[in-house]
């Protein structure tokens, strides 16, 4: 069946597209909220990354275990209108003249939880609404949303903050989850039944799926890739605001214009990623891809104060093609080679090393731009991000030419014993 006549596909699809534009405002407003409304050093901008990333180091293989244990749809829809309540309260307690950095921090973390369910229940669901071989169609279309997304909401936010403050340009995010949880709600297949063991514990569950990444030929060293890159990105991008706005003298206008403009490149990487894949092979695509997702960084160091603008959006370009083509195939590649009773716990436990790093990442940022500066910093994690690629380089990944059409028959590792 075509993807166009999958009307649960369809309303996942629509789901995504509306929270994705509401998240990208945020993505801009809650930082803008702390450096503008708040005053916040560059250490604190830096934690509040840090703190929205924890969850995912914190609370990602107990959440893959419960979502191979639930209904992933009820999941969804639960953790969407969660996410829209602890936002709703960021413009309310502004309106109240109530506004804290510790708030930022309280609703950064409650988001950031619910996030870590949403993202692995909505990984792990895609492949009970879609046939195998479909996959990569699917999430090349649900990247091109998110691109889409990506492309207008920056420009978007910071309208949104020019014109009425960043805490009330969030109130925008808080509505896109209610939307969102109202589509997740009308889809009607229904999920096979996963069962378990009988007494089966836990942390058993969650074991076996560490296991089963850990042994992956394809997971191992695609984790050890983005795992390094997210690192020094976030060593970058968790000052990147405060460098652009207290040392290049750039408005949130501008700021937004620049990330809007660079996601063109996002935009035509997820409608290219499965075409590029085809032409080039999955694995040689990923590797090439994963190479140019770094080196372009070195550029925002080194640009002229003059040149700013135009440089940090042809290197947002570059990086956002490359990023989106990475994960378009490296996930249609991950979730065909999964058995469906372990996708949860699979998606979790390699999002445990890709994101739970991230608030790493953020910190050293945040700690580096107060001992060293804010450009130096800079330079720290793109020499990083271009290194980044190697375990990719020597992998079997670079042999692997298209995504399988079958769910796998694989003999699982034992499990990974827990403390």
């Amino acid at each position: 069946m075509s993807l166009w006549r999958n009307g649960d596909f369809l309303r996942l699809w629509s789901a995504q597209t509306i929270s994705q534009l509401g998240s990208q405002i945020t993505l801009l407003a809650l930082p803008l909220a702390a450096i503008i409304v708040l005053d916040a050093s560059a250490f604190q901008v830096a934690a509040l990354g840090a703190v929205e990333w924890l969850p995912w180091l914190l609370f990602s293989l107990p959440a893959g275990a419960w979502v191979d244990r639930l209904p992933r749809r009820e999941v969804l829809v639960v953790t969407d209108l969660g996410r829209a309540v602890a936002l709703l309260s960021i413009p309310l307690a502004y309106a109240l003249d109530a506004l804290t950095l510790w708030q930022l921090y309280g609703v950064g973390f409650l988001v950031g939880v619910l996030t870590v369910f949403f993202d692995v229940a909505y990984v792990a669901y895609l492949p009970s609404l879609v046939e195998r071989r479909q996959l990569g169609e699917a999430n090349a279309r649900l990247e091109t949303t998110r691109s889409a997304a990506q492309l207008g909401g920056p420009g978007l936010a910071g309208l949104l903050v020019q014109l009425f403050s960043a805490p009330v340009a969030i109130l925008a995010d808080a509505v896109s989850f209610v939307l969102s949880a109202l589509f997740l709600f009308r889809i009607r297949g229904r999920e096979e039944v996963r069962e378990r063991g009988a007494g089966t514990r836990l942390v058993a569950e969650v074991g076996e799926g560490i296991g089963f990444v850990l042994g992956h030929p394809y997971m191992r060293p695609s984790m050890g890739f983005v795992a390094t890159s997210n690192f020094f990105y976030n060593v970058m991008f968790s000052i990147f605001l405060v460098y652009a706005v207290r040392s290049l003298d750039l408005d949130p206008a501008k700021i937004g214009l620049v990330f809007a403009l660079g996601n063109i490149g996002v935009l035509a990487g997820a409608l290219l990623a499965t075409r590029v894949g085809a032409l080039l092979g999955v694995g040689p695509t990923i590797v090439v891809t994963a190479f140019m997702l770094g080196w372009p960084t070195l550029l925002i160091p080194a640009a002229p104060a003059d040149y700013a603008i135009p440089i940090f959006v042809a290197v947002l370009a570059v990086v956002g093609f490359c990023g989106v083509v990475t994960n378009v195939l490296g996930i249609s590649l991950f979730q065909a080679t999964t058995p469906d009773r372990l996708q949860g716990r699979a998606a979790a436990s390699r999002r445990l090393v890709n994101l739970g790093v991230i608030p790493l990442g953020s910190l050293a940022g945040g700690g580096l731009a107060s001992t060293i500066g804010l450009r130096e910093t800079l330079w720290v994690g793109a020499v990083g991000a271009t290194l980044a690629f190697l375990p990719l380089l020597f992998s079997p990944i670079r042999h692997v030419r298209e995504v399988p059409e079958e769910e796998p028959e694989i003999s699982l590792p034992g499990p990974v014993p827990i403390a």
